[in-house]
């Protein structure tokens, strides 16, 4: 509730989570060449099938895709 009220706060219309930082922690490490069995460590994860559910990278491509579209 708290980082939902200082996003609010800060002008931020996106829903934002805890979990929200993580997958930007997560997906930011692994953009800069870090390995999923080492972000698997640092979150804590048992299985790294979980911490790729954090992992945000083809989200970014799916949204350069999109932006492509012209009317």
């Amino acid at each position: 509730m708290m980082i939902q009220r200082r996003a609010r706060a800060a002008g931020l219309r996106t829903k934002i989570s805890a979990h929200s930082f993580r997958a930007t922690g997560i997906t930011t490490y692994l953009q800069n060449g870090g390995k999923l069995e080492i972000a698997q460590q640092m979150a804590g994860h048992e299985s790294a099938r979980t911490t790729g559910l954090y992992d945000r990278r083809n989200d970014q491509i799916a949204l350069d895709e999109v932006e492509r579209i012209a009317f």
